[in-house]
Order: structure tokens, then sequence, then C-alpha cells
């Protein structure tokens, strides 16, 4: 058992670390920046070191003085959350030759998952589908002309260490190609500091459909059914539900072997999602696959019953996995809601400042994950989620009616939220129907309207 765990990481996934480890009966570490001296994620747990100012470099992404705070602090283990240094190889296989438990996969399966080109060769000798495209990073526009010739068209160029949208140019043509394969690999220089891309067939109207799994160091890996993360702006989720509406028994069961067979083969260890892009005709390819635990992990936990987080730690501490996959069992709809303090009205122009007054929803199959209350200060250095609503019921019709009753309770006074948008996304006969894909808002840009 840790007897201290140090959570690298800030705001509600802090605080949801620090809770599952209390009733493990593990104290805690928050590092902080200045901007988070008064965080509730720091508040609440046994200690708090801070690492820096607030800008990320020189705080949360520092890793000397992440790692100087374990040590100074006797910490067993690090839990680094999401975003930040979750998936940066350097940064597990640091905090291992430390002496520390990293509580998260090895770093070379971190390494091998985070370079997609890699990732997909690995996918692709384990049997598992994927998009169809270019045998690894294309270099030239001469060798992006051939591959266009194997792949067609429409298709996509992507940044190799990419994320978020960034660094993908869809084209249509050979004369778009040429234009526009210059300006992904400068954007994909410019983000991620790897000028590197591939091709990949582009798909018109798909579905994001994704596999939570956890494993453990015995060989076990289980998956906990799916999540559809389809509705988004810019590649960012705003709604996340689980089961998917667009997935029936079969395709679950076989994505789910897709994603376990995956697993195995790079030695995947503690909880993972792999990504699907689900087409039209029900096939379903591989894109991507989040060595960490991610922002929608509640609505899995909400369906099967089962604390991701408690679990992360377990598998860490080296303890085999108390489930199969035969136990897990999928009930009810669960719905995820990332309030951001953004403002539709403004192109979701981020809005920092203090939260003058906070009320949040209550009833049957409701939970708030937050580190937001009244009187706190939204710092302007980092993402702009202060929250996430998520709902339970017995089918995805009440899941849908039930978040709408709490989007409308759901008061935060201050800062702008996109929980109004939320709320008409939701409430759509598009969104009722559960026939929709990811351009389901470039289809209705009615819903943006405020």
């Amino acid at each position: 058992m840790f007897k201290k765990v140090l959570i690298a990481n800030r705001g509600e996934i802090s605080l949801r670390v620090i809770r599952a480890c209390r009733e493990l009966g593990i104290r805690t570490v928050a590092v902080h920046s200045t901007a988070d001296n008064d965080s509730l994620h720091v508040k609440l747990a046994d200690e708090d070191v801070c690492i820096g100012p607030p800008p990320s470099k020189k705080s949360y992404l520092d890793m000397r003085q992440i790692l100087s705070a374990a040590v100074v602090t006797n910490s067993d283990a690090i839990h680094p959350g999401y975003g930040f240094l979750s998936e940066n190889p350097r940064f597990a296989e640091l905090v291992a030759k430390s002496g520390i438990k990293f509580i998260g996969p090895s770093a070379d399966a971190i390494s091998r998952m985070g370079d997609k080109s890699q990732a997909k060769d690995a996918m692709k000798a384990a049997g598992v589908p994927v998009i169809p495209g270019s045998d690894g990073p294309v270099a030239t526009i001469d060798e992006a002309r051939e591959w266009a010739k194997v792949v067609g068209f429409p298709m996509i160029v992507k940044a190799v260490s990419g994320g978020g949208g960034r660094g993908m140019r869809v084209v249509r043509d050979m004369k778009e190609l040429e234009s526009q394969f210059p300006v992904a690999t400068a954007e994909a220089l410019a983000c991620f500091g790897d000028g590197r891309v591939y091709m990949e067939r582009y798909f018109e109207h798909p579905r994001h459909v994704e596999i939570q799994l956890i494993a453990d160091a015995h060989g076990n890996v289980v998956h906990l059914g799916e999540r559809d993360c389809s509705v988004q702006r810019r590649h960012q989720k705003l709604v996340e539900e689980s089961p998917s509406p667009a997935v029936d028994d079969k395709i679950r069961q076989a994505m789910g072997r897709a994603a376990i067979k995956g697993a195995k083969a790079v030695g995947y260890e503690n909880a993972g999602t792999m990504e699907f892009l689900l087409d039209e005709d029900g096939s379903f390819y591989f894109m991507e696959m989040n060595t960490r635990i991610q922002v929608e992990h509640p609505v899995s936990e909400m369906v099967t019953g089962v604390d991701l987080i408690r679990q992360q730690l377990l598998v860490a501490m080296g303890e085999e996995l108390s489930f199969k996959q035969s136990d897990v069992k999928v009930r009810g709809h669960a719905i995820e809601c990332r309030i951001n303090a953004e403002d539709p009205a403004h192109g979701f122009r981020p809005c920092p400042g203090k939260v003058s007054a906070l009320h949040v929803p209550g009833g049957c199959g409701v939970r708030w994950d937050s580190h937001i209350y009244a009187g706190y200060a939204i710092p302007s250095h980092y993402d702009s989620m202060v929250g996430k609503l998520i709902v339970h019921a017995e089918d995805r019709s009440q899941a849908i009616d039930r978040m709408i009753r709490c989007l409308d309770e759901l008061v935060v006074e201050g800062p702008a939220t996109t929980a109004r948008l939320q709320r008409k996304i939701l409430d759509s006969a598009g969104f009722r129907s559960g026939q929709f894909n990811t351009k389901f808002l470039e289809i209705h840009p009615e819903l943006l309207e405020v």
C-alpha cells in the first residue's frame, strides 16, 4: 500500500485523486503554482508544495520541481492526472528512476502510443483495424503525391505528435494537397516541435467512439464499454455519453475485443483509452490511444460502478484486477457536460475571474466534479474547464431530461460558461435522435447562436 501519493496536476482531477486516496487511507501531496494558492485541491490535500509561478512551463511542466517535491515529502508514487506531464514518457522514466512509482503505463508504452505513426503500426501488427493511410511519416510533397494515389481523396494530413485539432489539414484533390501539405508541416513544427506528418483517409460523417480500458501488471485487461464523444467544437469535446447511441452489441463486442488486443500487444498497464472512428456502415478504425485517465472517465464509472481512480491506485500497487470482463455490466445511461468558463456569444472567449456565487444541482443520479467554489478566482493561465456535470439514469431519454434539469439548476455567477449552449444541444432534435456525428455543430450552427 502506498503511504503517500503526490498529484502532479491541478483542479478537479487533483481533487478526484485526493478523494480516492483518502478512501484507501493514503496521504496526499498537492503541488501548485502561485496562481493556485487558493485552489480546493491545495486545501484538501494532507500536504502541499508550491512549485513555481503561474506559467505551466515554470510549474506544472517543471519535472525537476515536481520530482523534488516528491522526494522532499517522501512520496511513494506520483499520479499525473490528465494533461500537463501525464503522457510525457521522459517524465514517467524520470519518476521510475527516482525510485517512485508512476501511476500510469510504462515510459515505453507512453512513447509507442504517443507517436501516432508508431501506434498505428503497432495496432496494425496486432490485427486492430486502422484507418487506411501512409506507412509512417511522409517527408516530402513528392512522397505525399505518391501516397495520395494509394490512399485516395478526400484525405487528411495529420501531425505525428499532434492533438487538439492542430497540425491537421483536410485535402480533397491534388491541388489542395500541394498547398496544404507545407502548411500542416509548419504548424506541426510550431505547435509540437515535430514537423513530421502522415496521411489518412478522411471520412465525411464519422462518430468518435472510445473504449475505456484498465489493465494490471499480471496480464489482465478489461474494458468498461464505450463512450461517444462526437459532439465537439474544433475537436474539443463538449458532451460525452455512455453507451453510444450508434453502437449495437455486435459492434460493442468487436470494438472491445480490438481495444483489449491492442493494449495487450504493447504490454499496457493502468488506465487508458482506445479511440476509434466509427463509420456510417458500422466499420470502425483505430485513431489513437490516450495513455492516461481521461476527462470523461466519470461516464464509464457511472454505468459500470467501477471507480477508475481507485483501480489506477490498486493496479500501480501491483494488485491484480478484482473483476473480469464477464463481471462488467453496463447499466442505464450516463452523460457528461464539460462546463468551461468560456463565452459562446463571443467566439468562446475564455472568462477567468471571480466566482461570486455558485449553486450546484443535486438529486438522484447527479454528480459534480469541480474545484471551484463561491469566492474562488479562476486563473487565466490554464484550461478553462471549471467543472464536469454528470448524470445517470435508466435510459438515454431520461438521462437527457435529467441533464437539462441540472443545467437549468446550475448557477455560476461571475464568469460566462458553456452551460446554456450545452442545454440547447441536449434539447435539440438532432441530439435527442442520436443520429449525429463529429460535424454536429457544423451542421447545426443555429445552436451556437446566443
